[in-house]
């Protein structure tokens, strides 16, 4: 395809998620005028709707977004989450035993993650990345043609460039990676992740809960207070798909009963506070992360199952991980788009993302499973862990994104 240039771009990211809204602003901030950053995504250009969407930013991820100036508009509306109760049982359960509990907190004073949701972290991270210069084009990258020296690009309007680097965030269904050539691994799992906003009279406390139920977990995830009850929390609640037509079709006062058999009446009166969606929940792994002047993230990379809450902390680490990259392959006078440095990117996020995508499929195939012998063995092993406290904080810190040698952006250091 032969590319006729309509305008010169340094780097081109296609999607406007949060994943690459970050990498835009992260890489504008240490690249400055060096590199043009345009993102594109037919997205940008529609109203604002409602979102039940909440996610648990984890403390290296905060630590980044504290970094890129963005914590500070979303603090106000973040919950630290203080503690975490695993429990196993049946809907019907009229106990529901705990048999793991974390302390919430990374070192002291600081929580392993805060739930922070999904609009006010998009909102804040579309205007810095206004403010700081990033060409936010509402449209998509229809094609493009990787060669030796540049990537073209064609818009979804029409208009044309080159580009020294291409990074699609275009999620797991990512034509961009399907024209790269890339292949994808990956299965379904029956289910489906239903998520609302729950108002409840009493307040959380900043707990999450875990209830591992035979149809798959139920998550509580404390938000910050407001609605109509004065309290609220995020459920994800995981069930067999081919029940989920059934629970949506019921009406407000039937759906609410249902919720209310697996949220528990600890936290008193609860109320719908958003609309309820149902999203199916499947496993993926692309079998390459990159190819030349062209590299994949978040969703388009790989896609877990929620149970850990980690899907988007993972997309997140590949944006310290990339910005990192770049910058420094920028700053010796490299390349940035070459296979040689990107394959360093995937280098540094191939083993991560594989092992926490193989821990989420296999404690939801042990945990949405409700034979007696497999429901004492996990038990057994749960209570194990819990009179473990060098296990459980080695559990945190992994969780929290701060185990190991994390990039310098998970580390709250600036590029």
């Amino acid at each position: 395809m032969a590319i006729e240039r309509d305008s010169d771009m340094g780097i081109v990211i296609a999607g406007g998620g949060i994943a690459g809204l970050t990498l835009a602003l992260a890489l504008k901030q240490a690249l400055g005028n060096d590199f043009a950053i345009t993102l594109a995504d037919p997205a940008l250009a529609a109203p604002p709707r409602a979102d039940n969407r909440a996610y648990a930013v984890a403390a290296g991820a905060r630590a980044m977004l504290e970094t890129l100036g963005i914590w500070d508009a979303v603090a106000g509306s973040a919950q630290a989450m203080m503690e975490m109760i695993v429990s196993d049982s049946r809907t019907n359960d009229a106990v529901r035993p705990v048999f793991l509990t974390f302390d919430g907190e990374v070192e002291p004073g600081q929580p392993f993650a805060h739930m922070v949701e999904n609009a006010a972290l998009v909102a804040a991270l579309k205007a810095a990345c206004e403010r700081e210069g990033v060409e936010l084009r509402a449209t998509g990258v229809r094609r493009f043609t990787a060669e030796e020296a540049a990537v073209g690009v064609v818009f979804g309007d029409g208009s044309r460039g080159e580009a020294t680097l291409l990074v699609a965030a275009d999620g797991a269904r990512s034509k961009l990676r399907e024209q790269a050539g890339i292949g994808w691994v990956g299965w379904g799992y029956g289910q489906s992740g239903i998520v609302a906003t729950i108002g409840h009279e009493r307040p959380h406390g900043g707990r999450a809960v875990e209830h591992f139920l035979p149809s798959g977990p139920f998550a509580i995830l404390p938000l910050a207070d407001g609605g109509t009850l004065g309290h609220r929390s995020s459920i994800v609640w995981t069930e067999r798909r081919e029940n989920v037509p059934a629970l949506l079709s019921l009406d407000a006062a039937d759906l609410l009963a249902e919720i209310e058999t697996r949220f528990g009446l600890e936290l008193g009166e609860i109320t719908l506070e958003s609309a309820v969606s149902a999203h199916p929940l499947g496993f993926g792994v692309a079998r390459r992360f990159v190819a030349e002047r062209f590299a994949l993230l978040g969703d388009a990379a790989h896609l877990i199952h929620p149970i850990a809450g980690q899907g988007l902390n993972l997309g997140l680490k590949d944006v310290a991980a990339l910005a990192e990259t770049i910058v420094d392959a920028a700053r010796l006078g490299l390349d940035p788009g070459s296979l040689d440095v990107l394959e360093g990117y995937e280098k540094a996020r191939r083993f991560d993302t594989v092992a926490m995508g193989a821990v989420t499929d296999g404690l939801n195939r042990l945990f949405s499973n409700d034979a007696t012998p497999i429901r004492l063995a996990r038990d057994f092993g749960l209570g194990v862990v819990d009179r473990l406290p060098g296990l459980k904080r080695f559990f945190i810190r992994e969780a929290a994104g701060v185990a190991g040698a994390p990039p310098r952006l998970l580390r709250g250091e600036m590029l």
